[in-house]
């Protein structure tokens, strides 16, 4: 039998975050009302992350449909499906070894998905050329940029690979990079303009990591996880130029691109931008851009696949990355069945379009309507400010806590925003994340999904205002 003392001591030291408590916690208070106890609220309600469908979100017809002829292709008969369904199944079951969905593919994924993305992306920046042979798909974003960080990881101490990292970032990113042996090198985002990256701040980050670090990229979450925010192209421009400057790989996390909260913001990618800036750019900066079925209006988290692109990376690096996917056989053929449904919808004109069409846009309506009402509702409490969210699905308001609950926290060795998430859950059984800004004392974030069904939203926003304003009351001497 194994022992502790058998184990990686690398996983032994893993801490356990203060997310993984509270979830532990929801867990548990979620049991209670099974068995019985009598709680203020009949169920836990879970905004932490976002998994749109576990939260009520109702998955996309189309996509369920040919997913469902391609797992039993005798549906191939049904004359209920609309015409576009059985075609597009049998299309794609063509594209898999032995016509079904129960064959392993290439670790780089299918050829022809890998060609839908690519002709995606084309259309998607505008004509700029992409090709099947720089798309991988992986069972995830995450799996992606963990295999380009363990390609990039070297050397310890001084010459340990270092990652120029967003504050704040997507909660599961430092650890990430740690598990890789990379050390994570913050630069902060400028929270009084709607978490904007700033130039000089990455200047600075960059040099003061010189000397304990090797930076050898630089991550970017856009639109924003969990800020929300959305680069202008002239804020993209300065980044694609630091990046150049100082020979650096840019990764691009743009897993949120279709989830656009203002209307007057249009999703501009990165490599877009790069190849329109001429050839001194367009030919030399590494980049390496990621998408993902989770993350989308398509929102089929389960499914588990992503991609990523690569641009100007050595051949001889490139065939690296493969032989790393390889060490998972194939990512799910369903998810990547599904990519090619999130790339290549229904057409006008299609059986399927005005459904998928009126799907979607529901989604993304509630998406921006959640947003727009769950800001205001934050903004007008005392001791709490949120800014807008341009892109994505999260809010990250910002706790101005009394000094009389900071000290208590202090007292009871937690921090003063992890305190805040374990009352609400424990009094109005409403589970949020717990923010992650680098370790900065003076600032207490939380972070809040708002991709969920308007009733959710709205009963969430009315515990929140219930725990808050309690909060505030029972400590009046606020700062």
């Amino acid at each position: 039998m194994t022992s502790l003392q058998h184990v990686n001591p690398r996983v032994r030291g893993i801490r356990v975050s203060p997310q993984n408590v509270l979830q532990s916690l929801a867990e548990h208070i979620t049991q209670e009302i099974t068995q019985g106890a009598h709680k203020p609220f009949k169920e836990v309600i879970d905004v932490s992350s976002g998994d749109p469908h576990r939260a009520g979100m109702k998955p996309v017809s189309f996509v369920r449909q040919v997913l469902a002829v391609c797992l039993y292709p005798e549906l191939l008969k049904d004359q209920s499906l609309p015409l576009d369904v059985k075609l597009r199944a049998q299309r794609l079951l063509e594209a898999c070894d032995g016509g079904s969905v129960g064959s392993y593919s290439d670790s780089s994924g299918l050829l022809h998905v890998r060609q839908s993305i690519a002709e995606f992306i084309t259309k998607r920046d505008a004509g700029v050329p992409s090709y099947a042979k720089n798309v991988f798909i992986s069972s995830g974003s995450q799996k992606a940029l963990m295999i380009i960080v363990r390609l990039l990881a070297s050397g310890e101490g001084e010459t340990q690979t270092g990652v120029l990292t967003p504050m704040p970032c997507p909660h599961t990113l430092p650890t990430l990079l740690d598990e890789a042996e990379v050390a994570l090198v913050p630069y902060q985002l400028v929270e009084e303009r709607g978490w904007a990256v700033h130039l000089e701040e990455l200047h600075r980050a960059v040099t003061t990591a010189r000397g304990h670090c090797q930076p050898r990229a630089i991550y970017i979450s856009n639109p924003g996880n969990p800020t929300g925010h959305v680069q202008t192209r002239e804020s993209m421009e300065e980044v694609i130029r630091f990046a150049a400057a100082e020979g650096l790989l840019l990764f691009v996390d743009e897993v949120y691109q279709d989830s656009m909260i203002g209307l007057d913001r249009e999703f501009i990618s990165y490599k877009r931008v790069l190849f329109e800036m001429g050839k001194e750019y367009a030919e030399t900066v590494e980049l390496v851009s990621s998408h993902s079925l989770s993350c989308t209006s398509i929102a089929e988290c389960g499914q588990r696949a992503g991609y990523m692109e690569i641009v100007n990376m050595d051949p001889e690096v490139m065939h690296f990355v493969d032989t790393m996917l390889c060490t998972d056989v194939s990512t799910p053929i369903t998810g990547q069945l599904a990519l090619d449904l999130m790339v290549n919808p229904p057409k006008p004109g299609d059986p399927s379009y005005d459904t998928y069409t009126q799907e979607t846009l529901l989604t993304q309506t509630t998406l921006s309507q959640n947003a727009q009402r769950a800001v205001e509702l934050l903004n007008d409490l005392p001791g709490m400010s949120c800014q807008p969210a341009m892109g994505g699905i999260y809010l990250y308001p910002c706790l101005h806590l009394p000094s009389e609950f900071r000290q208590l926290a202090k007292m009871l060795e937690v921090e003063a925003h992890v305190l805040y998430c374990q009352k609400f859950l424990e009094e109005e059984g409403v589970l949020v994340g717990v923010g992650h800004d680098g370790g900065t004392a003076s600032s207490h974030h939380v972070r809040l999904c708002v991709h969920v069904p308007p009733d959710t939203m709205e009963e969430v926003l009315t515990r929140l205002r219930s725990f808050h304003l309690r909060l505030m009351d029972g400590h009046c001497n606020s700062d």
